[in-house]
């Protein structure tokens, strides 16, 4: 099933793809015990929302091989954790904001597999990992470099969390129509161009290893979203570096997933 969520007069509506058979667009969706459930009754058209309302943001840096060998970095001994503000949420139909009050001049990019816990969660195993995952979403880990590695000693959270930080979507595929999430290409393009080209299975730590640190004497709520980290091609390690700039096409896309396209804009002051 692929979830989406769709803003209407009335607040947002879950929903889903209609099956190849049936009519095209989206049916609505009820959630029954924490589970999606397509009731055939077609939803109502509006903006396509984030495809998630998470209690929190979670993010792993430094996870792929390539990616810590471009900025060289160490492999880490555990996942590297990290939260993303719930303002920095958007929409697969938003742009992202460049931030001029506390002005970053070196934003970047970073196509990242998501996934959606469907059930709060505590110590959990490896073995039981995948029974606490919802889907798969594409999202980009849109990074101010100046402030996370320049000024303010490493403000991770705060270059992070900058409204609009966080784009995700366009759905969320359920795990039974993604088994193989632990090799799926992932892209992202700027403009049309290639910045980064990678497959999943370059993950140092794979899905099952990340829910069972994360839970590890920590509960995790239902719905919380957790980005598992960015390949190689990041804007900051090219040669010359490549920073978003007001105009650009940001699109991400994840074999399975679809394609997350966001529109680079700058913040408006006064």
């Amino acid at each position: 099933m692929k979830l989406v969520r769709i803003e209407t007069d009335r607040g947002p509506v879950w929903a889903a793809e209609a099956e190849a058979e049936a009519e095209a667009g989206y049916v609505r969706v009820e959630w029954r015990d924490g589970e999606p459930v397509a009731i055939h009754e077609p939803a109502p058209k509006g903006k396509l929302l984030a495809p998630v309302d998470p209690p929190a943001i979670l993010a792993i840096g430094v996870n792929y091989r390539k990616h810590a060998a471009e900025t060289g970095a160490k492999l880490p001994l555990f996942p590297v954790v990290f939260q993303k503000g719930l303002h920095s949420l958007t929409g697969p139909e938003d742009p992202i904001v460049l931030p001029r009050h506390l002005r970053s001049d070196k934003v970047d990019y970073e196509c990242e597999l998501a996934f959606v816990f469907k059930k709060t969660a505590k110590n959990v195993s490896r073995a039981e990992a995948m029974d606490y995952v919802l889907g798969f979403t594409a999202a980009n880990d849109v990074s101010a470099r100046d402030w996370q590695r320049e000024w303010g000693g490493t403000q991770w959270c705060k270059a992070k969390s900058f409204d609009s930080f966080c784009p995700c979507g366009p759905c969320v595929v359920t795990l039974d129509q993604l088994p193989n999430y632990g090799n799926l290409r992932i892209t992202t393009k700027i403009d049309g161009n290639v910045m980064q080209d990678a497959r999943t299975d370059d993950l140092i730590f794979d899905i099952p290893a990340l829910v069972e640190f994360l839970t590890g004497s920590t509960t995790v709520a239902a719905g919380t979203l957790v980005l598992t980290g960015t390949p190689h091609g990041v804007g900051m390690a090219r040669d010359p570096q490549v920073w978003l700039r007001p105009g650009n096409l940001v699109e991400v896309e994840i074999e399975g997933i679809g394609t997350l396209r966001n529109r680079v804009t700058e913040e408006v002051i006064g």
